[in-house]
């Protein structure tokens, strides 16, 4: 089962275990991680699941789709390279680990 690890603002790490297939932001709702809002309910439509993913782990994501980076233009909190919606990001096997960082504020 992969694991995705949550780093909030303050440092904080939860490492959570999700069943392949589920959203990075859909694992944070339900396992009550502070910091991720998802208000659209995972459509690409608001940026408040915004979060920073690991240098380590950019290569290993799927390609940004236009609706995603529109959206990362809105974010409360700077916008990086490592910018992505964690709506976007579906855990697998190769993902094992992820590490994301939330940002201070979605709103």
């Amino acid at each position: 089962m992969p694991r995705i690890n949550y780093v909030a603002s303050d440092g904080g790490l939860t490492e959570v275990d999700v069943a392949a297939g589920k959203r990075v932001m859909q694992t944070a709702l339900a396992k009550g991680i502070d910091g991720i809002i998802g208000e659209c309910g995972g459509q690409a439509m608001c940026a408040t699941c915004h979060v920073y993913v690991d240098d380590s782990w950019l290569d290993r994501l799927p390609e940004m789709q236009a609706d995603e980076d529109e959206m990362l233009e809105d974010t409360v909190c700077e916008r990086t390279d490592s910018s992505r919606l964690s709506c976007q990001i579906a855990v697998s096997d190769e993902l094992d680990g992820i590490r994301v960082r939330i940002p201070e504020r979605q709103v």
